[in-house]
């Protein structure tokens, strides 16, 4: 069974510089209707960045969202930075170009990043969460051929897994990341282990849809807006989001190595300030949302149409089964400063699974290495001086799909407390 050759997904450079030149215009415009001044608020003396181009890798999914509008709305040029987006084709390619140094930074899953810096699916480098991008708005997709044998749901599918007995094939998007934890907490939530009862396959996000439709696998866990897609294309169904696996998780990070995060300091505070107004304007309004949309679905960035990416950052949902619903727990970008703290927890957490999972063999020490990654001081910096506020406990409680509660507390029992594992 081949997969269909990989789409190449790099965009031109002369695309990008056409429409920065269309956007310098519109910048300016959106820039003074959300009332932001124009001369720069930091950048000035002492606190001027180290480096002023910064080339910030992205991969086409909707919660690149805030990377993108940083540059297109000119939050960048206030703090006396110009972020490049630059277009990825696959998370190993940027990870790979985080570590050799052709990235400055990325838009990137929490779990390569904590990957990376134990050396687990790849090199072995020091790196940093400057910030995290967005909360929920993942999904995980099963085939129509499943929906039609009556696999609708975690318990359905594992009754026809069980019943129906062949090899069933599902998709994530990188070993260590988010999407793949995603996948392995839901199925082993109803009793089917990942590693055993079904075969992992790795895609990039963007070419999830074009396997699923020549059959490569059964299911697949993503970003948007490749879950919407594959119910607009009749090939797949939403069988659960990610929010209700739990609700308000950590998603993408502004992710660089420990060695940029050290040597420019300035540069990455600039970074995180000129994404943190972007998260808020994009927050703010329906009207914004409905905007973003329409910038980041252009063939520079995720390249598929408006409608794909509107309905779900508004919360509206269906199935691809009749079912539709409103998410109070849409795919959030700032909410008030709650997203992009990055908590320590948050990142411990996914260290629990790459031990359960058997990435890991050994216990590291949770918080030490949570500690050494994420840049709590300098992400405080950032958020003071633009007066958003800051959780005061670098540590949350959440509730997961199965019940059982994370707080960042006795992280090896939680990992070593799980029936299902490697």
């Amino acid at each position: 069974m081949h997969a269909p050759a990989p789409v190449t997904l790099s965009a031109t450079q002369t695309d990008l510089s056409r429409r920065r030149v269309l956007q310098a215009a519109s910048a300016v415009a959106v820039g003074a209707a959300a009332g932001l001044p124009s001369t720069r608020a930091w950048g000035q003396g002492s606190d001027k960045p180290e480096k002023e181009e910064v080339r910030i890798g992205f991969i086409p999914l909707t919660d690149c969202a805030s990377v993108v509008m940083a540059s297109v709305l000119g939050f960048d040029k206030k703090y006396g930075i110009k972020i490049i987006p630059t277009k990825e084709a696959s998370w190993a390619g940027v990870r790979d170009k985080l570590v050799n140094g052709e990235l400055d930074m990325a838009h990137v899953l929490w779990g390569l990043v904590y990957g990376v810096h134990l050396g687990v699916s790849g090199p072995k480098k020091d790196m940093a969460v400057l910030m995290n991008l967005n909360h929920n708005g993942q999904a995980i997709t099963l085939s129509k051929k499943l929906a039609d044998k009556g696999a609708v749901d975690g318990p359905s599918l594992a009754k026809l897994m069980a019943t129906d007995k062949r090899d069933y094939t599902f998709a994530q998007t990188f070993p260590t990341g988010t999407h793949a934890m995603w996948l392995y907490y839901w199925l082993a939530t109803y009793g089917i282990n990942p590693m055993k009862d079904a075969k992992i396959i790795t895609v990039p996000p963007p070419q999830m849809v074009a396997n699923m439709r020549v059959g490569n696998m059964d299911g697949y866990c993503v970003g948007e807006p490749w879950g919407h897609r594959a119910i607009m294309d009749g090939i797949g169904i939403t069988v659960t989001t990610t929010q209700d696996i739990w609700k308000d998780h950590p998603e993408k990070a502004l992710g660089t190595t420990g060695e940029f995060a050290k040597k420019y300091p300035n540069t990455c505070r600039a970074a995180i300030m000129a994404i943190l107004e972007a998260s808020r304007w994009i927050d703010a309004s329906l009207q914004n949302k409905l905007k973003m949309a329409e910038t980041v679905a252009d063939k520079a960035y995720v390249n598929t149409s408006v409608d794909a990416i509107n309905q779900r950052i508004l919360g509206r949902y269906q199935n691809g089964l009749g079912k539709t619903w409103d998410d109070p727990n849409h795919m959030k970008f700032f909410n008030d400063g709650q997203v992009t703290f990055p908590y320590l927890s948050d990142g411990m957490w996914f260290l629990t699974q790459h031990k359960r999972w058997g990435l890991l063999k050994e216990h590291p020490d949770y918080l030490g290495v949570a500690k050494q990654i994420n840049q709590v001081e300098l992400y405080k910096q950032a958020a003071s001086a633009l007066k958003v506020s800051v959780p005061k406990d670098p540590m949350r409680s959440s509730k997961m799909v199965d019940g059982v509660v994370w707080d960042g507390k006795e992280p090896a029992k939680y990992a070593d407390g799980f029936k299902v594992h490697a």
